[in-house]
């Protein structure tokens, strides 16, 4: 995978510039390294052998992002989450710490990790492009300031793994949340409550209504929303974003990478674009398995 990356200005750095672009490309590049998490056969029978259910995705999906947090209520977990209904949280949220503690968690997530990427990668577990690509990623992550990133903090204050694939996957879960945190801060800038950010996402196309209204909202609720961001001018009647609405989106998502830049500026443009090159193959590894769904939530591709 190339490392050239189209910028729409950048960030200065003592060796150069970080284009804008190139922090969304390691976005696009890290979001599938991380969410193996979810979605992987592996990680669902270590969550299973706990004795969360896993027939379906959410039971598991939440206490095994929130255990980093600790044993946190549903209140918390769907503040620092957002975009899911409330109820939905606690559904999932109120039993998971009866059925195990947040440190069973963290320990069974890692179990499935492992498992999961020596699966997908193979030998390549031990390759030195893979130790390489984590030593980056370790730096970058390193970096991250928590103050005001409550779930990249959480994953902060967990030890390293010793395997370098697990580091690359523990490097890429800081990132990922760094970068998550900071979206949430530029949707509530823009005036965004949790579910006018999924209806206005869905208004330009991001990804399916269907798609957004697995989150848990209630048809009454994202119809109340929806006619919020009509009377704001964001909406046109029929549901689809109106020029003021495509150009809030778009300020939320500059916003998101111009606060997702710190890690990049600490690594620098040469380390980045590194470790750009190095994760291609992996990418295409984690997308080739076939684990991840073809559309989701993030807007990849789409925004």
């Amino acid at each position: 995978m190339s490392a050239e990356v189209v910028g729409d200005g950048g960030v200065g750095v003592g060796g150069g510039e970080v284009a804008l672009g190139r922090v969304r490309q390691m976005w696009h590049l890290i979001e599938p390294l991380h969410a193996v998490l979810y979605y992987a056969p592996e990680v669902s029978e270590e969550a299973a052998a706990l004795g969360f259910a896993v027939e379906e995705r959410w039971a598991s999906y939440f206490p095994l992002r929130a255990a980093p947090l600790g044993a946190v209520g549903s209140g918390q977990v769907a503040s620092a989450f957002y975009s899911f209904s409330p109820r939905m949280v606690a559904e999932h949220m109120s039993p998971a710490w009866g059925i195990a503690s947040p440190e069973a968690v963290v320990e069974a997530r890692e179990r499935g990790v492992d498992r999961a990427y020596r699966e997908i990668f193979g030998d390549r577990v031990d390759s030195p492009e893979l130790a390489e690509a984590a030593a980056l990623a370790r730096r970058a992550a390193e970096s991250v300031d928590p103050a005001g990133r409550p779930l990249a903090a959480a994953n902060a204050e967990l030890p390293w793994p010793e395997s370098p694939h697990r580091q690359l996957w523990h490097a890429a879960t800081i990132l990922r949340e760094h970068r998550g945190d900071g979206h949430l801060a530029a949707l509530l800038v823009a005036g965004l409550d949790p579910v006018e950010s999924l209806v206005s996402f869905a208004a330009i196309g991001a990804a399916s209504v269907e798609r957004f209204e697995s989150r848990g909202w209630s048809a009454e609720e994202w119809s109340a929303a929806r006619q919020r961001l009509v009377a704001r001018g964001l909406l046109a009647e029929d549901g689809t974003a109106t020029d003021a609405g495509r150009a809030l989106r778009q300020a939320v998502e500059r916003q998101t990478d111009e606060l997702a830049v710190a890690p990049w500026r600490a690594l620098g443009p040469d380390a980045t674009g590194r470790l750009a090159d190095l994760l291609g193959e992996f990418w295409v590894a984690v997308l080739g398995s076939g684990l991840l769904p073809s559309e989701t939530t993030l807007g990849i591709g789409k925004v």
